[in-house]
């Protein structure tokens, strides 16, 4: 079995959660944070030996103050974030141990994984190389160009939503990224007629590499307001139970620790 590291992405601006207090990987949710409930299913799995939660610059005094504990129990390495998500995963793909073959970048703000779902885009990775957890649109879908009135419906014929965890072989990602970072003969920084990528499946596109699809979870949600958040605390509820290949910390009474 090869070695994952997981990087979750918790350095966003949260600007549409509706709270100045928190943001929303450190909501809290079923009686611990939102980022920790996709963190210790991570943990828990023997083929992960490294978590790297990303954070914005602001938030790293608080952040450490409030999960102090959950960061020295479980080994969790901790990096600064940049302006853009991609420069968040760059800095973070720039601590991943040595020994690591693969890397799952995940949202911290989509607590509602299950192992079902992790095992089967570890396994097309390795496969693959690159993978993706994604869904089809079932619903109909209208384009606005001033969000009063409907110019059209869009065709949802073969429409997937991408969902994370995004999983590439290390060697691979450090590639896209190198690319992503090379100037071009004008000086610019590549790709220079592309849109910024809003995930690093959408990284490997620009650049040509095949992306795999493997089914993904309608209860997997990514957390962006505070009706979000009251869902995901119903699918959790609903969850199969997690299966603990290893213990995610010294302690038997992981309940202390949340």
């Amino acid at each position: 079995m090869p070695n994952f590291c997981v990087i979750l992405a918790a350095a966003g601006k949260s600007s549409r959660f509706s709270t100045a207090n928190t943001k929303k990987p450190f909501a809290p949710l079923a009686g611990k944070a939102v980022w920790l409930h996709s963190a210790e299913l991570f943990l828990k799995r023997t083929e992960v030996k490294q978590l790297i939660v990303v954070i914005a610059r602001e938030d790293q005094d608080e952040f450490r103050m409030k999960f102090g504990a959950n960061i020295a129990i479980h080994g969790i390495d901790v990096v600064i974030g940049g302006a853009e998500r991609s420069d968040s995963v760059g800095n973070a793909l720039g601590q991943v141990r040595p020994e690591i073959e693969f890397v799952a970048i995940h949202d911290a703000a989509r607590p509602c994984i299950h192992d079902a779902m992790v095992d089967a885009v570890f396994t097309a990775a390795r496969e693959h190389k690159i993978a993706v957890p994604t869904v089809p649109v079932h619903s109909t879908l209208k384009r606005s160009t001033d969000g009063q009135f409907v110019d059209q419906t869009v065709d949802r014929s073969n429409l997937y939503l991408s969902q994370t965890p995004q999983v590439f072989e290390r060697a691979l990602l450090t590639q896209m990224f190198a690319q992503r970072d090379k100037p071009d003969k004008r000086g610019a920084l590549q790709p220079t007629n592309q849109a910024q990528p809003t995930d690093e499946a959408q990284l490997a596109e620009q650049q040509g590499l095949p992306v795999a699809m493997v089914p993904g979870s309608r209860l997997n949600i990514k957390i962006t307001t505070q009706d979000d958040l009251q869902l995901a605390g119903l699918f959790l509820q609903g969850m199969p139970a997690p299966q603990f290949d290893a213990p995610i910390h010294p302690f038997n009474d992981d309940q202390l620790w949340r």
